[in-house]
């Protein structure tokens, strides 16, 4: 593809260079650039892709797009080969998101692009929706923490919203491949940073917004704005649809262009839920006067599972087919996911790494467990937001009968320094119910062999992942094989 047609509506600022010169690639990690590659020198937090310019055009790069020219005219100065065509912009993160858009042919706008913001259920909701549309018999992308689906084709993540140049590459594929609807989780950091600027959403969607990510952004007006940025830039022709249970989704939706649509399970809205009954093998729900099965659990999941059936409604399906299909969905990995054990004892592993989410979980098996011990299993993060950490403690001690207080991903730090800071969010009744075992598969083999017939224990936290993350290595841990392994030797 031509240069200018690459850089059009990108920020530039000024231009050298040969604008018909052709390209055959983007980047902007250095150790991808090949010959006749774009690099766009980025402004991270862990380094400065301006560092690295020098780099990027030994290995065949042709041209530039950068943002500070005294960090360019150094790594110029070290790289003795033949001058690069060189793009200044305004904002590197944003000029790598509409550059990459345009370099894939701009994608997001030859298929319907979904997309979830909020702190809790974005997983659950589009990977639901995801199943639900292949189901209906179309061909589909998605975009999620856990993994990222080209149709049937897996691939794995490493981020919540990946970097625009992959987003853009992993929606020409979808393209290619003749997908008609891509889901895809938004969260606030990719927003803040520019990494789904340009893209052409045909539906957002809002599920709620509680403590989180304060490490980065440091306060909640500052959480609540990148959230809020999602909707502000969606189109016309679009639509927005919010959960007005939550006193943010109202917000969410001030002043954005698009069509507004809300979902309730409490209030009058365009579209309700409410629960019938409920069990751990699922529940029975009232949608817009529609009755259905479904075998998720809680009431965070009506939620989840309005939206969806909502969203269903917008992208053209209709109310009983939308019906039928919510009715056979499983959860996502790692939400909510049941291993029922020797003596009727139920383990259930969740992702829940916030006071809210961890709170949805265990009122849910609270009430569902009746006068059944309920124990809870769980730690926080290394290196992240620390002050939610004492708020854990108090949500387990609210719900559960005893407490297991054990590490999470500890990363660079000590995970006794981290079990201290949860420590201080027990009473003095929460202390007495509670252990502190750092090793967590100590931690869940012991909560197994304490608890009592018909139990439920909560494994919060890890969800879906199988690692450990210690200083800077990464372990294999998987939780459903070590709560196997337990069953296993109990049936000896």
């Amino acid at each position: 593809m031509r240069l200018d047609s690459i850089i059009t509506d990108a920020g530039v600022i000024s231009f050298s260079g040969d604008p018909a010169l052709e390209i055959r690639a983007i980047c902007s990690d250095s150790r991808k650039a090949v010959p006749g590659s774009l690099f766009i020198a980025v402004k991270g937090f862990a380094g400065d892709g301006h560092s690295y310019i020098a780099s990027a055009l030994s290995k065949g790069a042709v041209a530039v797009a950068y943002e500070d020219e005294e960090l360019l005219s150094s790594q110029l100065a070290s790289y003795p080969g033949d001058k690069p065509a060189l793009i200044r912009v305004k904002a590197s993160r944003y000029a790598e998101a509409i550059m990459a858009g345009n370099f894939y042919d701009n994608p997001s706008r030859k298929l319907k692009l979904v997309g979830i913001t909020g702190t809790n259920g974005k997983t659950t909701t589009v990977t639901l929706l995801y199943r639900l549309f292949m189901k209906l018999g179309y061909n589909c992308g998605l975009l999620s923490t856990i993994a990222n689906y080209v149709g049937t084709r897996m691939s794995e993540t490493e981020n919540t919203t990946a970097d625009p140049i992959t987003i853009n590459s992993l929606l020409a594929e979808m393209v290619e491949q003749g997908c008609e609807y891509c889901f895809m989780e938004v969260s606030s950091i990719g927003m803040e940073q520019d990494r789904v600027s340009g893209l052409k959403f045909a539906l957002g969607i809002f599920s709620n917004l509680t403590h989180d990510h304060l490490d980065y952004h440091k306060t909640f007006a500052e959480y609540l704005r990148c959230k809020k940025l999602f909707f502000d830039r969606l189109d016309a022709d679009a639509y927005a649809l919010t959960n007005i249970d939550d006193r943010n989704g109202p917000v969410m939706v001030q002043n954005t262009p698009a069509k507004v649509v809300t979902y309730s399970c409490r209030s009058v809205a365009d579209h309700c839920c409410r629960i019938i009954e409920e069990s751990f093998e699922g529940m029975q729900l009232r949608i817009d006067g529609h009755e259905t099965w479904t075998r998720l659990i809680g009431q965070h999941n009506a939620y989840n599972l309005l939206a969806i059936y909502s969203a269903a409604l917008l992208l053209g399906a209709g109310e009983e087919e939308a019906l039928v299909a919510l009715s056979g969905l499983d959860s996502a990995k790692g939400r909510l996911e049941t291993m029922h054990g020797p003596q009727g004892k139920n383990v259930i592993i969740d992702y829940a790494h916030t006071p809210d989410a961890m709170e949805n979980v265990l009122s849910t098996l609270r009430d569902i467990s009746c006068d059944n011990e309920l124990i809870c299993v769980f730690g926080c993060g290394g290196d992240r937001d620390r002050t939610k950490r004492p708020e854990m403690a108090a949500v387990a001690e609210k719900y559960a009968d005893k407490i297991i207080v054990t590490s999470d991903n500890s990363r660079t730090e000590r995970t006794e320094d981290i079990l201290e800071d949860i420590r201080k969010g027990f009473s003095a009744e929460g202390l007495a119910k509670a252990l502190f075992i750092a090793d967590r598969r100590e931690a869940i083999r012991t909560s197994i062999m304490l608890g009592k017939e018909n139990c439920a224990i909560l494994l919060a936290g890890k969800g879906h992942e199988t690692y450990q993350i210690f200083g800077h290595e990464k372990r294999h841990f998987d939780e459903r094989e070590v709560v196997d392994e337990v069953f296993k030797s109990m049936q000896r």
